[in-house]
């Protein structure tokens, strides 16, 4: 207690047992201590200090926790501080905006108002706001789109020249190209982002350390991608989705996006990238479908199945998948593909072609042959 109390004295807080002006009241959850206490001293401060709202006046409200529901989309808990919040109100916070759909207060019950020193969760936001963003009301909805975008706008850093993946980070260091791995981080809560950034910022030491340039709550979107590729940086999403236009433009400007469902699993491939230990990740991808027509039995070499490339293509390098009334007999690799006699290294959709299964001799008319590689996932 007494080391919290001198990192508080440090940036200004002194306790009241320090002859400060700050009351402090020890308490513990697990062992239900000091509840009573706290609340004591709450009503003691409020007492003391002359607080005034006006519910007529002009609305002012903190933005206490935003996240993203599944089924209910953009939720926000607001404290109102001045005025009256009503359903239908056109609002601001931070960079979200939008007009008031519903409220409900601390039972999860629909209200329609919220005065002073009322919480209340409210639905129809833009974006999910950050914790402590100041909610007020907007003139229209135009006004309030242009102020968010500005202010959007404004997060952008200045660009930097390349991009990189968490493989590449220690070589980059290595090579004295860079000193730091820039991130942008997504989260689902402003719960679960605070842990991660605050465990984030612990790693890596003076000379290679992380530098999270955004950490916000919601989906990845177009908006992040653009900043990470113009700042080299890396975007790692938890318990959120990739927009299918941030999707896009990562695969074109090549930017790394990685989504983690455990935050462990999370700080453990960070931690391995600034120490050079992180493994890349292959899977398999289909790039072609093949069906066998006829069967032919070669002497000396076997059953080759006569095909029809029906989608993508067949390479001599691929590895195959022979499927069955769909499901997969055998996985192995091509023994053979040729065009009229001739050895080829790839054949293309809607031409045909004759293929040899390496060790396997069942091939049948009317089995699908599925051609697949192994391709680095970003």
């Amino acid at each position: 207690m007494d080391i919290v109390k001198q990192q508080l004295a440090e940036i200004g807080v002194v306790p009241d047992d320090w002859d400060g002006d700050t009351l402090m009241v020890p308490v513990s959850a697990r062992n239900q201590t000091g509840i009573d206490d706290l609340l004591e001293a709450i009503l003691l401060v409020a007492d003391e200090s002359v607080i005034t709202a006006n519910p007529d006046g002009e609305l002012v409200g903190t933005i206490l926790e935003g996240e993203l529901d599944r089924q209910r989309g953009v939720l926000a808990t607001v404290l109102v501080q001045n005025g009256t919040l009503r359903v239908g109100d056109i609002v601001l916070a931070g960079q979200a905006w939008g007009k008031i759909r519903a409220m409900f207060d601390e039972k999860g019950k629909r209200i329609k108002a919220a005065g002073p020193s009322t919480p209340a969760q409210i639905m129809g936001l833009s974006d999910v706001p950050h914790a402590g963003d100041l909610l007020r009301l907007a003139e229209s909805e135009r006004d309030a789109r242009s102020t968010a975008e500005s202010r959007r706008l404004d997060m952008v850093t200045a660009p930097a020249p390349a991009v990189l993946t968490l493989e590449d980070a220690f070589a980059r260091f290595r090579a004295g190209e860079t000193k730091q791995l820039n991130l942008i981080i997504k989260a689902d809560v402003q719960g679960t982002l605070e842990p991660i950034v605050s465990s984030l910022e612990k790693l890596g030491s003076s000379e290679l350390h992380p530098e999270i340039l955004h950490a916000d709550i919601g989906n990845i979107t177009d908006s992040d991608v653009m900043l990470a590729s113009t700042s080299d940086a890396i975007v790692l999403g938890f318990q959120v989705d990739v927009d299918n236009a941030a999707r896009r433009r990562a695969d074109a400007e090549g930017v790394d996006i990685r989504t983690y469902n455990i935050i462990y699993k999370l700080i453990e491939d960070v931690e391995l990238a600034l120490e050079g230990m992180l493994e890349p990740v292959y899977e398999d991808v289909r790039i072609g479908l093949a069906e066998v027509r006829q069967v032919f039995n070669i002497r000396r070499v076997g059953k080759i199945a006569g095909c029809h490339i029906r989608e993508g293509e067949a390479r001599r390098n691929a590895k195959v998948r022979v499927l069955r009334h769909g499901e997969v007999i055998h996985e192995g690799r091509i023994s053979s593909l040729k065009r009229f006699e001739e050895d080829v290294r790839e054949v293309r959709a809607g031409f045909e072609c004759g293929v040899g299964v390496a060790q396997f001799d069942d091939l049948q008319e009317g089995d699908v042959l599925e051609f697949v590689v192994s391709e680095r996932v970003r």
